[in-house]
């Protein structure tokens, strides 16, 4: 059996889920007595093949086209199943990220086979693949098999580990997919980032604020926290709708399904739909004024006060304790 893993890269450097993603495929393969080969996708992207290894990557297949240094959603997803058609692969995994949530049901289409979504972690029964995903906006986990031929599933990042295996090396292959203006239909032509910022989805630690924060400037003591921490700033949907953070920042079902090794929920109330984004995080602060508030039913930490006097404090108390 072969696992592909699709290995998103950004301006030449791997992404922080390209290496969850390889790493999981090699555990299954491992379980299923498979290969686990990752697939690039760029321009001028051969190098980063033996990074790839290192995190168990059997065999590294390169697509390199000028056309391809940003994502298409077009061409992007064609290389990917045809890719899985010419090394006959059983299993496709792509990780949950916008591009991956984007390039899986694509391919999932082109190659007949069956879809599991956001998965956070897989298991192996007679043989066969049992994935769990969180439903009902992660009230409930349930566990999936697909029976189709080929199978596709998208892994939620930051729930899988990334870990190193002894491989110094791997087979690089530049495969050669014929591609056309119609197969550039659409592509991403820009993508608007502030240098140095760390996306939520990637951050091990998030730092959220929701409507309690009273306004837009307050939001300069969570950028200082999260800086302090190592982490990024996230924001509700009532605060990205009020204008007051960009879109980008949005944790929830409308934004982004994050799992940080820590995350901190700054006046944000707990609805349902924003726990659907964060629920699975490994350890949950929440501060808020409302002692009633739904957040401090999924947190692990709770503080009841005013968020304005309790940041300052807190972001006080660790930069002490870090020396900075």
């Amino acid at each position: 059996m072969k696992i592909l893993a699709f290995a998103e890269q950004n301006e030449g450097k791997l992404k922080k889920p390209a290496f969850e993603v390889v790493c999981t495929a090699r555990n299954l393969a491992d379980k299923l007595k498979g290969e686990a080969v990752a697939l690039l996708i760029g321009n001028n992207v051969q190098q980063l093949g033996n990074e790839l290894a290192k995190y168990g990557a059997h065999k590294v297949v390169v697509v390199q086209n000028p056309k391809l240094e940003k994502y298409s959603p077009t061409a992007y997803p064609k290389i990917v199943a045809e890719v899985a058609k010419s090394i006959g692969a059983s299993v496709v995994l792509v990780s949950a990220t916008s591009h991956g949530k984007d390039c899986a049901p694509r391919v999932a289409v082109k190659l007949n086979a069956g879809f599991g979504s956001d998965c956070i972690s897989f298991s192996i029964e007679d043989g066969t693949i049992v994935a769990t995903r969180p439903v009902y906006a992660g009230k409930v986990l349930t566990n999936i098999k697909i029976n189709s031929d080929v199978k596709v599933f998208t892994i939620r990042p930051n729930v899988f580990p990334a870990n190193i295996y002894d491989s110094n090396s791997s087979n690089v292959e530049i495969f050669e997919i014929p591609l056309t203006d119609s197969d550039f239909s659409a592509r991403v032509t820009e993508v608007m980032q502030i240098a140095g910022k760390l996306d939520v989805s990637e951050a091990d630690i998030v730092v959220t604020g929701g409507r309690g924060m009273k306004g837009p400037e307050n939001f300069k003591m969570l950028e200082e926290l999260a800086e302090t921490l190592g982490g990024a700033v996230g924001a509700s949907r009532a605060v990205v709708d009020a204008g007051w953070r960009p879109h980008s920042e949005q944790v929830g079902q409308t934004g982004k399904t994050i799992s940080p090794s820590l995350y901190i929920a700054v006046g944000v109330s707990g609805a349902i739909q924003h726990l659907a984004g964060m629920s699975s995080s490994k350890y949950i602060v929440a501060i808020n004024k409302d002692k009633d508030a739904p957040i401090f039913q999924v947190a692990d930490y709770g503080i009841v006060g005013d968020a304005l006097e309790i940041i300052p404090a807190l972001t006080k108390e660790v930069k002490k304790l870090l020396g900075k």
